[in-house]
């Protein structure tokens, strides 16, 4: 969204505010919206969810009768955005539960030469792998562990989103902290690794080359997909590096020739890949001590929608 666009976006609710104040409040959230972002979408794992809490700040921000009693704009936006997020999440629960299949975190998808600057940060604090850990966590401990792990805000401030006090939220945060590491890669991959990895996993794809896919998997790698309903994948999550290896060789013969990109996916090598069902699917890989430990097959296309055109 541009200065201009916030701008259009907003109602004229304070029609005597001096124009040079409204240009600043535009030049304010825009220098805090990436971040922003990233705090919206690593809470609830949905960039559209994402964006409609970060517009609706800014709407809030221009409905306030005396923006300037605002000392710290960067931290109240930050507040006024986690708390909605909060909200998205908590609401999002109840639905998910409706969900036909595996619900997975919607990837943020790049081709190899573009720049992700203008969209939301990539780094770790995004990784697929960290989103999908941070699915198990109720509401509450995934603020906590969010704004406060990976955000660094202070626990008085997320004691005001989550509505309880300060001791109490370092409590979510620590139990938190210990799912995540848990779930988290001991030894994550560089990017050349990974890059490496999933070239590998590319070739022993295409070429139907079970025993080297094997190869290449973690004794218990998990497999999961996420077609919601719409397109066909996993009815389960499958584990095991046999069994995973025979059902991806299985569906690459099935739907035929592949046409397999490699794009990054929420800023760690992944692959994108279109077969004769027309359906594209979005492969988010997980490395941990040189092979592979995860792999999430996005298939659902209302979560495709903003890939880019990779034809």
């Amino acid at each position: 969204m541009t200065n201009r666009d916030a701008q259009d976006a907003a109602p004229d609710t304070k029609q005597g505010a001096p124009r040079d104040t409204e240009e600043m409040l535009a030049r304010s959230f825009e220098a805090n919206r990436p971040r922003l972002l990233r705090v919206a979408y690593t809470m609830t794992g949905s960039l559209v969810e994402a964006e409609d809490c970060v517009q609706e700040a800014w709407l809030r921000l221009r409905r306030l009768d005396d923006p300037g009693y605002v000392r710290d704009l960067s931290a109240w936006l930050t507040t006024t955005v986690s708390r909605l997020a909060l909200d998205a999440l908590s609401s999002a629960r109840a639905r998910r539960e409706q969900y036909v299949g595996t619900w997975l975190p919607e990837p943020l998808v790049a081709d190899r030469s573009d720049d992700p600057a203008d969209r939301v940060t990539l780094d770790e604090s995004v990784s697929m792998a960290l989103l999908v850990v941070l699915e198990q966590l109720s509401p509450a401990e995934r603020t906590a562990f969010v704004l406060h792990d990976v955000f660094s805000v202070p626990f008085p401030e997320i004691a005001e989103v989550v509505g309880r006090s300060p001791a109490a939220v370092r409590q979510l945060a620590s139990r938190a902290r210990r799912q995540v590491e848990d779930g988290r890669p001991r030894t994550p991959a560089t990017e050349a690794q990974q890059r490496e990895l999933v070239a590998a996993f590319t070739a022993a794809c295409q070429d139907g080359d079970l025993p080297g896919l094997i190869a290449l998997l973690d004794p218990d790698v998990v497999l999961r997909g996420d077609g919601g309903g719409k397109a066909v994948t996993l009815q389960r999550t499958e584990r095991k590096s046999g069994r995973v290896a025979q059902m991806i060789v299985a569906y690459a013969g099935y739907v035929g020739p592949l046409d397999i990109r490699p794009i990054k996916v929420n800023g760690t090598a992944g692959l994108a890949m279109r077969g004769n069902d027309g359906y594209l699917s979005v492969l988010s890989f997980t490395v941990d001590a040189g092979r592979i430990t995860a792999i999430d097959i996005m298939r659902n296309p209302d979560k495709l929608a903003r890939v880019p055109d990779l034809d």
